[in-house]
């Protein structure tokens, strides 16, 4: 593989115009793409062929659009001491239901005071207008919910007190933003740090922007085709940005290395590309293998997310060893420090590499493989105890929403009218000759169910083929309550005669993907640590090398996902974040998390450990060999991890609540796992195993032999040496 990626590498630089020109056609034409071919995005989650999704796709059909399109709830109270019944109050609410129900886009509002099918608590002082547009989820267009959000805003000079919540108003998040911005200048900062040099940090920067572009626009391009959530755009870009910045610094810092010791530009790009590509290709096939896998969940759309970002992740492989070598080609001497040129032009390719002084991580890797026992223990430990929150962790994907929001202010105002399920009610679907019977005879079986506050009257189809019940639960939409009923409202109608019943509303879709994620997570991450094992036996061709590597994941893993739940459910330290109310993590966050720290950890591990094995194989006894890689690589990882958090920490205080959780876990994790796990728990625990940590079993030796380190290229010097660059480099 590194003779292979070595030419690829040297031949990327030799015609670096025509790479640069097929980038750049690639983006414009991507451009082109997403501006004429792209389509809506989808703010929902749900999984076919489930109950509640089911019904609510039957819902569409027996009672019409009305029924089955996205809508909001318009609420309504009536001043301090008065009802909403007095004439004035009455008189202002029905103009008011009369302007909701000419908005672009509304089929239909509901009047709270209707006698029909009233929506007034019994104090008559709050009642709320239900605004049903003909359109799915996140197919209401930003200027119809400007219209709604006007509306409410003029009928609060009527002296009513008036907000709006539902699926109707919420936002489909964007890409980029200020505090994403900020995260990416705190990247070029770490990377101009690093180099020592803002030219070199801001081409490393452009080199991955462009990867993130493309990945990007293939997936805008994507939704004229299929339906993809809205996050999707958002998690290829925060993950397509952190890992084509890192793999990029990877091979850049191999090609100064490499530079340094006197090597000539054109043998020093293919000598970069050949070992520091080849570690890229590793990392990225993990986290493709990471993504990709998130097939074994079952979900179509948590299957969309992760192709797309792998999709992604790809692209910024495909950047680092074709577009990277192409620009270093451009640079020449000029990717070092001013003060470095003189040096390296004196320099030979023979010359050894110059001795280092101590150095702060030099005596870090001493310090740690000294005391390895004591290092072992206490970074095992410090994990260990951060994980302790994940014992206690719900999951829900009904999302509370931000403090101070109109949405918050309606939901509040209808939990105190109304109590705390109204937020959440549930919807029975009944089908059959008998439908609308069996809704009227089970409304008094289930009021009688524990957690019910409210049973509504049916409402029937026109031909009374089918029934609607609708059941209000005296617990909130996320509490272990409601999610009971859900099951207990199943378990009491699912065998009634000659009628079928079917539970569905949000929150029997919320506790349905909850149910699904959940038995999927341990088969999901079975089925990725096996592959990824897999892979790095090939790899470093030791057994525990990469048992290492996995038990230090599930380490970071569980400290991940413990100082969320610390943060998000618990409320520690919540200003931090910018985050406005506690609950339960979203559903997809566990799972998500996992697949994505799990291919990003491991990035960590093969550039590391890679250059450990590197040393090893050069003769270097155990111990010795993890203090030359660590001194190597190390400052690459940390600058990395660094980039890295930034990168994922700038999603974190914009507040989209869908995608919040996942940065904040993804960037705590990444600290737990570059600076607790791989720079203290591998090279101790390394050092504790010694020469048993490159064993390979003799019925194992069969097995192929990938070069990450580029061996090959001292056999082969050919393989880094094409024909001369046009002008010269230096």
């Amino acid at each position: 593989m590194a003779v292979l990626l070595s030419r690829l590498g040297t031949s990327s630089a030799r015609h670096r115009f025509a790479v640069l020109a097929v980038w750049l056609l690639v983006l414009v034409a991507g451009g082109v793409g997403a501006v004429t071919l792209s389509g809506e995005t989808s703010t929902s989650f749900s999984i076919p062929g489930q109950e509640s999704t089911t019904a609510l796709e039957r819902i569409g059909e027996e009672f019409g659009q009305v029924a089955g399109g996205v809508s909001a709830r318009v609420v309504v109270a009536a001043p301090e001491g008065g009802t909403l019944t007095t004439p004035e109050n009455a008189a202002a609410l029905t103009g008011l239901v009369g302007t909701l129900a000419e908005l672009p886009g509304v089929v239909s509002a509901t009047n709270p005071l209707d006698p029909a099918a009233p929506s007034v608590n019994q104090d008559l002082t709050t009642g709320y207008s239900t605004v049903t547009y003909d359109a799915e989820a996140g197919g209401v267009t930003p200027e119809q919910q400007d219209a709604l959000l006007e509306a409410v805003e003029d009928a609060r000079d009527t002296g009513l007190t008036v907000e709006v919540t539902g699926q109707a108003i919420e936002e489909v998040p964007a890409v980029g933003g200020p505090s994403e911005a900020i995260g990416v200048v705190v990247a070029l900062v770490v990377l101009a740090v690093t180099y020592g040099a803002l030219v070199v940090a801001g081409i490393n920067l452009l080199t991955a922007l462009v990867g993130v572009g493309v990945g990007v626009l293939g997936i805008t391009i994507a939704t004229g085709f299929t339906d993809l959530s809205s996050t999707t755009p958002i998690l290829a870009a925060m993950l397509g940005l952190a890992v084509g910045i890192d793999y990029t610094l990877f091979i850049v810092t191999r090609h100064r290395q490499e530079l340094a010791r006197g090597t000539d530009v054109r043998r020093s790009i293919g000598l970069a590309v050949g070992t520091a590509g080849s570690a890229v290709v590793t990392a990225g096939l993990t986290v493709v293998i990471a993504l990709a896998g998130l097939f074994v969940a079952g979900i179509p759309f948590l299957t969309q997310m992760g192709l797309a970002a792998a999709a992604t992740i790809v692209v910024a492989v495909l950047v680092a060893l074709t577009l990277v070598p192409a620009v270093l080609s451009l640079l020449g001497l000029r990717v070092l420090p001013r003060k470095g040129r003189a040096a390296t032009a004196a320099a030979t390719a023979d010359a050894p590499v110059p001795a280092r002084g101590r150095g702060f991580l030099t005596g870090w890797a001493a310090t740690v493989s000294r005391h390895r026992v004591l290092s072992l223990l206490l970074a095992i430990v410090a994990l260990c105890v951060v994980a302790v929150p994940v014992a206690s962790m719900q999951t829900t994907l009904i999302q509370t929403p931000g403090e101070g929001t109109t949405q918050a202010r309606a939901d509040a105002l209808l939990a105190e009218g109304f109590g705390e399920g109204i937020n959440g009610p549930i919807t029975v679907l009944f089908e059959g000759d008998r439908a609308v019977e069996a809704a009227g005879q089970a409304a008094g079986t289930v009021s009688g169910l524990d957690d019910v506050a409210l049973v509504a009257p049916p409402v029937p189809n026109a031909d009374g083929t089918a029934a609607l019940l609708n059941v209000v639960p005296q617990s909130g939409p996320t509490t272990p309550a409601t999610e009971q009923l859900v099951a207990d409202l199943r378990a009491l109608l699912g065998d009634l005669d000659g009628v079928e019943a079917s539970v569905t509303g949000q929150t029997a879709v919320s506790v349905d993907v909850a149910q699904s994620l959940d038995a999927a997570l341990p088969v999901y991450l079975l089925l990725v640590v096996g592959l990824a094992l897999v892979l790095l036996v090939l790899v470093f061709r030791s057994l525990l090398v990469p048992l290492v590597g996995v038990l230090g994941f599930l380490l970071t893993i569980g400290a991940s996902l413990g100082a969320t739940v610390a943060v998000f459910q618990w409320g520690w330290l919540a200003d931090v974040v910018n985050l406005d109310t506690t609950g339960p993590l979203l559903s997809l966050t566990p799972i998500l998390v996992i697949g994505i720290l799990f291919g990003l950890a491991m990035d960590y591990q093969v550039f590391l450990v890679s250059r450990m094995h590197e040393a090893h194989s050069h003769g270097a006894s155990p111990l010795d060999s993890i203090r030359t890689g660590f001194r190597q690589a190390a400052p690459v990882v940390v600058a990395a991890a660094l980039i890295m958090f930034s990168v994922f920490a700038g999603f974190v205080p914009a507040g989209e609540p869908t995608i919040k959780s996942i940065a904040f876990a993804l960037a705590i994790g990444i600290l737990f796992d570059a600076f607790v796990v791989r720079m203290v728990l591998v090279p101790a625990a390394l050092a504790l195993l010694g020469e048993r940590a490159w064993w390979l079993p003799r019925w194992l030796r069969w097995l192929p032999v990938v070069d990450v380190e580029g061996a090959a290229l001292d056999k082969d010097p050919g393989a880094t040496r094409e024909p001369e660059l046009v002008g010269d480099p230096r």
